[in-house]
């Protein structure tokens, strides 16, 4: 039983489900007017991680064959038989609906739409195009950067400006996030057919234009906060500092096209996001 619960688990992509989570959570905190309602909390916190999951489970459902071809991703559930494709169809559906339908009456109608816009968008959408264009990464940051507008809407009924600010830093964030990981996993993905801008761009020359433009973008959108009156010069100022390490990273691997300064811009990612969300929940809540 243990065993098909980690299954069933694995299933729902805990990492980016979590990502996701924390994301509409501080939408939900930034969007709150004065007091915050524990009720529409809990429904937001339970409605997005139901909602991420079921995006999960039902793209694992929808690319079971390519996840076959791939060393990182056939000891998945379903390529490795641990969980059957009608149970994960199944599990997938109810998840999204929950989710949809907690968020849609226990918060409002524009946290179920965001919400439904996101599953619509990440399945019909970004999965496809996976096989058939390099701009697939575009489309998909856009039901990544979704979250935060769910958590902001839910907390007040309409998204505002600072929900747009979430929006782009986490859409723009993931564009050379998921270039470094495709360029570290770029044999996986051809083996799989998927078309992703290192898998076509064999010398790396593209691959590396771009996230040295996104990495650049990303700079003064970061700052927009600040700029707007939405947080303060703290805020700008680690944001300031956080955003030119991060491009740093991303000029070094674009010059070396390897591996491991793939990898670096990997963590750096992953080390940039937190710091940004972080240090504006708390300029916000506390200064």
């Amino acid at each position: 039983m243990a065993a098909q619960f980690l299954a069933y688990l694995e299933l729902t992509k805990p990492r980016l489900t979590l990502l996701a989570l924390i994301t509409a959570l501080i939408g939900f905190l930034l969007g709150t007017p004065h007091q915050w309602n524990r009720r529409e909390f809990w429904f937001v916190l339970l409605g997005t991680a139901l909602v991420g999951a079921g995006c999960g489970i039902l793209n694992q459902v929808m690319e079971q064959d390519p996840d076959r071809q791939m060393e990182r991703t056939k000891q998945r559930p379903i390529p490795s038989g641990r969980v059957q494709e009608p149970n994960a169809m199944a599990f997938g559906v109810i998840a999204a609906t929950a989710g949809l339908l907690i968020l849609t009456f226990g918060c409002n109608a524009l946290a179920g739409t965001l919400a439904a816009l996101t599953l619509v968008s990440y399945l019909f959408i970004y999965t496809p195009l996976k096989k058939t264009t390099a701009f697939c990464t575009l489309a998909g940051a856009i039901p990544g950067a979704i979250p935060p507008l769910i958590g902001w809407a839910a907390a007040r009924g309409s998204i505002g400006i600072g929900a747009w600010f979430l929006f782009w830093i986490i859409f723009i964030w993931q564009l050379p996030h998921f270039l470094a990981i495709a360029w570290i996993h770029r044999d996986d993905y051809a083996r799989a057919g998927f078309k992703m801008l290192p898998v076509i761009d064999l010398n790396g020359a593209a691959t590396g234009r771009q996230i040295i433009v996104y990495c650049a973008a990303l700079v003064p959108v970061s700052l927009l906060p600040a700029a707007y009156g939405f947080c303060s010069w703290i805020y700008f100022g680690v944001a300031l500092a956080a955003g030119l390490l991060f491009l740093a990273a991303g000029v070094h691997a674009a010059r070396t096209r390897t591996e491991q300064a793939a990898r670096q811009l990997f963590i750096s990612s992953i080390l940039y996001l937190p710091v940004i969300l972080i240090t504006m929940t708390l300029d916000r809540l506390l200064l």
